[in-house]
């Protein structure tokens, strides 16, 4: 077996570790906090969701979620669609 090789699995193994995320650390900063409020608000659309398939929820509490779900995903992509158009810009800048 090539030394080489096995140099650059170990050397993978012991970076495998830093490249998991942080469970204290996306919490911290704003683009953290934002992300754990996009994903609570899917999870609770989703057991509104649920809730209305077996009776439980109102269709009123349904419909606000949906809103709010399709707020959320819409404003997720606004902001992707402009990070995106940013990339694209700087490449775009010469050398």
């Amino acid at each position: 077996m090539d030394m080489q090789a096995i140099t650059a699995v170990q050397k993978y193994a012991a970076t495998k570790t830093a490249t998991q995320p942080d469970p204290n650390g996306p919490a911290d900063s704003l683009f953290g906090r934002v992300a754990m409020d996009f994903a609570q608000t899917l999870a609770k659309s989703e057991v509104t969701s649920k809730q209305a398939m077996i009776g439980d929820a109102d269709p009123h509490a349904l419909v606000q979620a949906l809103a709010q779900t399709e707020l959320a995903v819409d404003t997720a992509v606004t902001v992707r669609n402009k990070v995106v158009e940013a990339y694209q810009e700087i490449l775009r800048m010469p050398v």
